[in-house]
């Protein structure tokens, strides 16, 4: 089960051809089914590049910022020099270069400095339309936000003081081995979640976690249960009648998920990248 979908500024080489010149291909002018007669224009759009290697635009983004994919901002927009494009490509075909490991930060946003009310509002909206847990953690698992949309099994494990601590523990394991690639993964609750990370000043500072859904082999067995309840410190008889308060998802939701969480923590990014330019913003 796996799917994704990275960002902030280093750009990459640099060649910038002129933008009157007339392309040319073996001595004569470009005729008109050739891509140079098509796209006159020096540069490439993320758009155009998307269909050349066939990823989503938030993986442009990711590559151009950390340097892999050779671009320029303006404003806000990514643009790619057109020859040196062709010549990545050249070079690359179309295997894309691999991504570098994420790299941990341990507190790059102030706990204070959170806009945690923007963000509880985001994750809302998100839990509303997925149909599932959404929750923010930093790394260290402390929770940024209010759980939304939490189910019943997971509403009873949050009210059991020895049992939401273990769900701290628990996140701050998982923020600790970092994926490129989001999956889902048996809980301490056993039941599945998955995560995407976000950044501040390109660092990871925290996690978007997708969770409450049901594994196939759900409900567990009595024995299953005991070492759930185990785990969790507590009896088994609190959390039996809350088994069937979790969320079933087929194979096409689950794609859907996996797909969308990276993207939600990218909007965190970009929320927590604008805020701060804004707060350094000069008066």
């Amino acid at each position: 089960m796996s799917t994704d979908t990275l960002p902030s500024t280093l750009p990459g080489v640099l060649g910038v051809a002129a933008l009157s010149v007339q392309p040319v291909q073996n001595g004569a002018p470009a005729s008109a089914s050739t891509p140079a007669a098509r796209t006159p224009c020096a540069f490439y759009t993320t758009r155009e590049l998307q269909s050349f290697l066939h990823v989503d635009r938030t993986t442009i983004y990711r590559m151009a910022d950390s340097g892999r994919l050779p671009g320029v901002k303006v404003g806000s927009q990514w643009r790619f020099p057109r020859r040196t494009v062709d010549q990545w490509l050249a070079d690359h075909g179309s295997a894309l270069p691999a991504e570098p490991a994420p790299e941990l930060a341990p507190a790059a946003v102030p706990q204070n400095s959170w806009p945690t009310s923007c963000l509880q509002i985001l994750q809302e909206t998100f839990a509303e339309a997925l149909g599932v847990t959404v929750l923010m953690t930093d790394l260290d698992g402390h929770p940024l936000t209010e759980p939304s949309n939490l189910c019943g099994y997971l509403r009873a494990i949050q009210q059991a003081p020895q049992a939401h601590a273990r769900c701290l523990q628990w996140w701050a394991e998982l923020a600790r081995h970092p994926s490129l690639h989001p999956t889902f993964l048996p809980s301490h609750a056993g039941v599945l979640c998955t995560r995407g990370f976000f950044r501040h000043a390109n660092q990871l500072v925290g996690m978007v976690i997708l969770a409450g859904v049901a594994p196939a082999n759900w409900p567990p067995s009595q024995a299953e249960l005991e070492r759930i309840a185990d785990r969790l410190a507590m009896a088994p008889a609190d959390l039996q009648p809350h088994l069937h308060e979790i969320f079933r998802i087929d194979a096409a939701q689950e794609q859907r998920l996996l797909a969308v969480v990276q993207r939600i923590a990218d909007v965190v990014t970009h929320i927590l990248d604008e805020r701060a330019r804004l707060l350094n913003a000069p008066a």
